[in-house]
């Protein structure tokens, strides 16, 4: 056989041989992405669940206190002092 095809044979080969270590290295990534977007996923899921959950026990829990949470205080407290400043009125120095 001449050079010029035992070159072309073994570039034929080279490109293969890289063409298909590629393809299987992404997939190789794919599928390790995907079942990382698996996880993260059912961790989601398993959180969307539980949060009514919660927070019908809270619901619950501050009807048997039968006081305010603390959040809501202190959004009254806040909008009482956004009150008095709006009507402050600037003092001068």
């Amino acid at each position: 056989m001449s050079d010029v095809i035992i070159v072309a044979i073994i570039s034929l080969a080279g490109t293969a041989l890289g063409t298909f270590s590629g393809i299987l290295t992404s997939s190789k990534l794919t599928t390790y992405r995907i079942k990382q977007l698996e996880i993260k996923v059912k961790e989601h899921n398993d959180y969307a669940r539980r949060l009514p959950e919660v927070e019908h026990q809270v619901a619950r829990n501050n009807e048997q206190c039968g006081r305010v949470p603390v959040l809501e205080e202190r959004v009254k407290v806040l909008n009482h002092r956004i009150e008095d400043l709006e009507r402050c009125e600037p003092r001068e120095k």
